[in-house]
């Protein structure tokens, strides 16, 4: 049987774990008491004291067993004031009966005392935040439904005004001019009376316009002039997805329809999908609110009925009564929004359908299928199997050892390379799926991932080994086909043919292959390369930092994809992508890409939150650059003056990348930490493990000593060690990533957050109108 404090160790909310009731030190305090009953045999005195203790406790259960019912305890219920905020209910426990351990059970009283006020004093302010959520959620629905009836009311009225007869009548008075004709001037008061109607739908909603005369221009205008009207905000949007905000600009402006109706539309939808975003969220909040009330009950009487086992007494009855009368169990205000929620939810985003939205409100959770192990276990056997028989079979040919095996080096490791960094960067990401879900680090919260299609560790796993027996099979087939006497340009399209599976495999539009997350990665890898035009959330600067580690992956890419565009996979030319002026100057291009899109991110969320931490941590991405720049112009053509500015500039941006590694990106090196050089907060409890990483990633962030030094005997050498250091780095990113997100989550914890806030497209008017 499982305990309760692992069982609730496993069901808290993580990010509200420090607002449950402190189980375990509660557990403490009920052994100490258990301990001042036990006899002390080494002192006589302690041994008569402990008899009378007996003595007075077999008294008191026996009279306790006579009376039906006790006084043993009286808990008081007090209020305090805050910081004017609201009254607080706070909790005061007197012991009535005396017990022979006085001072412990004291102790005990005020330490649950002190967690019940906790908890209710946490639910309460959770349950006010979430009622105001809701509130405003359906004011936003309001005003989204008007506005709805309005649109579909206009093409209606669009329809019918739009006949044969209105024409003829407009047409039959040619000499009049557009002011003084009845047609023009009645169709210039509709359009005028249909801004109107928007308008008011609006501030009816309390909704504001940016320009505050609108109203009064709007009820003046005669003519069909456009006005432009926008939602309110803080200046001009800053970004694509900004523009949602300002829904109805075609609404108002563009009466008569046309193309305005498509744009309007448009905005519409996606108005209403971030309101059913919102709803979803403050429903999911609201499941975690009626989790944390019943976890903590639980918790409360589990307690009470260990301490009446030890103290032979019946102090939980009078106790838990004060317990379930407390705010969060006596409230029902949680559950009465929720059946409201789902009533909203299914009248309007779900066409009356119950079961379509509990799909949306309540998403099931994936559950490991035996097929899932079956073919991860399968493809592990067969990637080990035919890794071994490529080894024989290069062992063989001679292809690792023969200085004459240039062309293989050139045009087919390139290819064969990508996919196996690619294939190691997954398995390093389903270790830190593995990690990240043993140590209760909720990464699916953190990186905004739909909790339905997230990728569990073992799918990543089952990707990483599917993938690599395929890139394997190629190589073994690629291998036979070379020995068996085939031409070497017809051999060599075998990894070309491969990488077009690849590319087409992942923009596959049919639902197969983890098609979700798949588009997800493209979504991503659009909004970083597109980096100062999109808000960059978590998951995007994150995937940046990884591409930074994969440099040596772009590379390859670019080589191969220089030799598919020179055609010297028929001709063998290798000179062709390797002295070239414009593959040299784009080798420069790739180093600089990832970092010169994660500094532009930099520059975005400085731009976005008003933060210069941002700017300095840009600073590293720009001093990045230049030591990697420096470092390929070196390789091309030393001198004693480069060498020095390699040294000195891969030093700077080592040790600015070092620093950023421990103390922002990590949280670590805090000078007041309990735990030196550490944080004050660990997940993993060995201490020592996080000294270890500290030293791991500083000695691999020193790999570019290699390029400097250059440890190279022949070119089969040199592509080897090369991969073997583009492999180290992709290891200490892995390693780094979940000492990032533990970060991430500890600082969730700290805040208390555990829903996402979701931007809502209505502003809401200010109190001066």
């Amino acid at each position: 049987m499982v305990k309760f404090s692992k069982e609730l160790e496993a069901q808290l909310i993580p990010e509200w774990k420090y607002a449950f009731v402190n189980y375990s030190q509660l557990k403490k305090q009920i052994k100490k008491i258990k301990l001042s009953r036990s006899p002390q045999p080494s002192s006589r005195c302690a041994l008569l004291g402990h008899v009378r203790r007996l003595g007075r406790g077999f008294s008191d259960v026996f009279f306790s067993t006579r009376e039906k019912n006790p006084d043993i305890i009286q808990v008081e219920k007090k209020s305090s004031e805050e910081d004017g905020d609201g009254v607080d209910e706070i909790y005061q426990t007197e012991l009535v009966q005396l017990f022979s351990e006085e001072d412990e059970v004291r102790l005990f009283f005020g330490r649950l005392d002190e967690e019940l006020s906790k908890v209710n004093q946490f639910h309460k302010s959770k349950e006010i935040d979430f009622l105001e959520k809701g509130e405003s959620l359906k004011e936003q629905l309001e005003i989204l439904t008007e506005i709805k009836q309005i649109t579909s009311d206009r093409r209606r009225r669009n329809g019918s005004e739009s006949s044969p007869h209105r024409s003829l009548s407009s047409s039959s008075s040619p000499n009049s001019d557009f002011s003084g004709s009845p047609g023009e001037l009645s169709e210039a008061e509709s359009e005028i009376t249909r801004r109107e109607e928007i308008v008011e739908a609006v501030e009816r909603n309390e909704a504001s316009f940016v320009n505050s005369e609108t109203r009064s221009k709007m009820r003046k205008k005669k003519s069909g002039k456009i006005i432009a009207v926008r939602l309110a905000g803080n200046g001009p949007p800053r970004n694509i997805s900004a523009v949602k905000s300002v829904l109805w600009e075609e609404l108002v402006n563009n009466p008569g329809g046309g193309g305005g109706d498509h744009v309007s539309r448009k905005k519409i939808e996606c108005a209403e999908k971030i309101v059913r975003k919102a709803f979803v969220e403050l429903y999911r909040g609201l499941t975690l609110l009626k989790t944390y009330s019943s976890l903590n009950m639980v918790a409360f009487t589990k307690i009470l009925k260990k301490f009446d086992k030890v103290s032979n007494q019946d102090a939980s009855s009078s106790y838990l009564n004060v317990v379930k009368r407390s705010h969060f169990i006596c409230s029902d205000k949680v559950v009465r929004v929720m059946d409201e929620v789902e009533s909203i939810f299914t009248k309007h985003f779900a066409n009356n359908d119950r079961k379509k939205a509990m799909k949306f409100l309540r998403p099931h959770h994936h559950k490991d299928s035996h097929f899932l192990t079956f073919f991860l276990g399968l493809f592990t056997g067969c990637f080990v199997s035919l890794f071994s028989v490529y080894v024989i079979l290069a062992h063989i040919s001679g292809i690792f050892s023969s200085g004459t095996q240039t062309s293989y080096m050139e045009t087919v490791y390139p290819v064969f390379s990508v996919f196996a960094l690619l294939s190691l960067h997954l398995f390093m990401y389903g270790c830190n799926l593995f990690m990240w879900k043993n140590t209760r680090i909720n990464y699916v919260f953190i990186f905004e991932f739909s909790p339905k299609p997230a990728l569990r560790s073992r799918d990543a796993f089952l990707v990483c080994t599917a993938f690599m027996t395929a890139v394997v099979a190629a190589m073994v087939v690629h291998l036979i086909l070379r020995a068996s006497g085939f031409s070497p340009a017809q051999v060599d399209t075998i990894p070309g043919i491969f990488l077009l599976i690849s590319i087409s495999m992942s923009i596959c539009p049919f639902d197969v292959f983890y098609r979700p997350t798949r588009y997800r990665f493209i979504g991503i890898m659009r909004n970083i390369i597109c980096s100062p035009f999109y808000k960059v959330l978590m998951v995007d600067f994150f995937m940046a930092d990884q591409l930074t580690s994969q440099i040596p992956l772009l590379r390859h890419l670019g080589s191969t994809t220089c030799y598919f565009m020179a055609k010297s996979f028929g001709t063998h030319e290798h000179s062709t992508c390797r002295s070239g002026r414009i593959y040299r100057e784009f080798a420069y291009v790739i180093s600089f890409s990832p970092y010169f899109w994660r500094a532009m991110q930099c520059i975005r969320r400085w731009w976005d939150e008003s933060n210069v931490d941002h700017m300095v941590n840009m600073g590293k991405y720009v001093s990045a650059m230049v030591a990697a720049g420096l470092r390929i112009t070196y390789a091309r053509e030393s001198s004693p003056l480069r060498f020095a500015s390699v040294l000195v500039s891969s030093a700077v941006a080592t040790v600015y990348q070092v620093y950023w590694d421990f103390v922002k990106d990590w949280g670590l090196f805090q000078p007041e930490s309990k735990n030196p050089w550490l944080r004050d907060e660990l997940i993993l409890k060995n201490k020592t493990i996080y000294y270890v990483s500290i030293a791991l990633n500083f000695l691999l962030r020193l790999a570019w000593i290699e390029t400097v030094i250059r440890f190279r005997v022949s070119p089969v050498q040199s592509h080897m060690l090369d991969f073997f250091l583009a492999s180290l780095e992709v290891i200490r990113r892995g390693h780094w990533n979940f000492y990032r997100l533990e970060n991430e989550h500890l600082n969730n914890v700290g805040e208390f957050r555990a829903v996402k806030t979701v931007p809502l497209p209505f502003r809401e008017m200010d109190s001066d109108g």
